[in-house]
């Protein structure tokens, strides 16, 4: 299957709409909807507003942390002598881990700012979070970037480059977006909200475990990440799914003191 798509979904007065934006405003605001409807099924101390009003810090969070997470660990050096092409982000070139840590700082400035449980908070968003990588990862397969390594599987994609690879991205997309998302919804219809901080530490272990699943069948992203493939087998991306799923056993320990 050969995969040479344009970038561009379609134009609007000229002005060029491009698959990976639509991918990040479809996936905001599907996982706007669902968490409005968990918070209303659920009830408690965070209303509907509070989840309509912290959609644009989040935007900020995801934006901000997973522009400099790619720029700063991934590609530093392109970046360092095009320093225009850092806002073009558009074109893709996003890191997950970046885009976490930038939002979970913007949840805890809003949650102070509102008086909110952080955990309690960033629990409900967790179930819907899957949707946007689903979408994501689409996104990233119609750019032709983050491309897998080469193979003769008979289901291969051929990128621009024309090398018969895997198709990692779909793995990706399969792996944390539908799987992860099915575990999730379980995991609520369970109702493992009453436990704070349990829904999190799923998506966290269930998030790194799949990551670290597909990223066998992904190109390293950096000279840095295939160096650390050399010395020690694993890229860098899978060290940070090793602490994202350190960080969800710890939060889904630390919930059943709440049982």
């Amino acid at each position: 299957m050969v995969c040479n798509f344009s970038s561009v979904a379609f134009s609007v007065f000229g002005l060029p709409i491009h698959w990976y934006s639509l991918a990040y405003i479809f996936g905001l605001l599907i996982a706007l909807q669902i968490t409005k409807t968990l918070a209303t099924k659920i009830g408690g101390e965070i209303t509907v507003s509070q989840i309509e009003d912290f959609l644009s810090t989040a935007i900020v969070g995801i934006i901000l942390g997973g522009r400099l997470g790619h720029v700063l660990f991934y590609d530093f050096g392109f970046y360092a002598s095009h320093l225009t092409e850092i806002f073009k982000i558009w074109k893709g070139g996003m890191s997950f881990y970046g885009g976490f840590l930038g939002v979970i700082v913007a949840t805890v400035i809003f949650c102070r700012n509102h008086k909110i449980s952080f955990l309690k908070f960033i629990d409900l968003w967790s179930v819907s979070v899957p949707i946007g990588l689903f979408l994501g990862r689409i996104a990233n397969l119609i750019n032709g970037e983050l491309p897998g390594k080469p193979s003769d599987i008979s289901w291969a994609i051929i990128l621009k480059d024309g090398i018969k690879r895997h198709p990692s991205q779909i793995y990706e997309a399969i792996l944390e977006g539908v799987l992860l998302f099915l575990i999730m919804i379980l995991a609520f219809k369970k109702q493992c909200y009453k436990y704070v901080g349990r829904l999190s530490g799923i998506f966290c272990t269930g998030y790194g475990c799949a990551r670290f699943t597909a990223e066998f069948f992904r190109e390293p992203d950096s000279l840095f990440s295939y160096k650390l493939l050399y010395m020690s087998g694993i890229n860098l991306n899978q060290y940070m799914s090793i602490a994202m799923f350190l960080l969800g056993v710890y939060l889904i320990v630390r919930s059943k003191t709440n049982e």
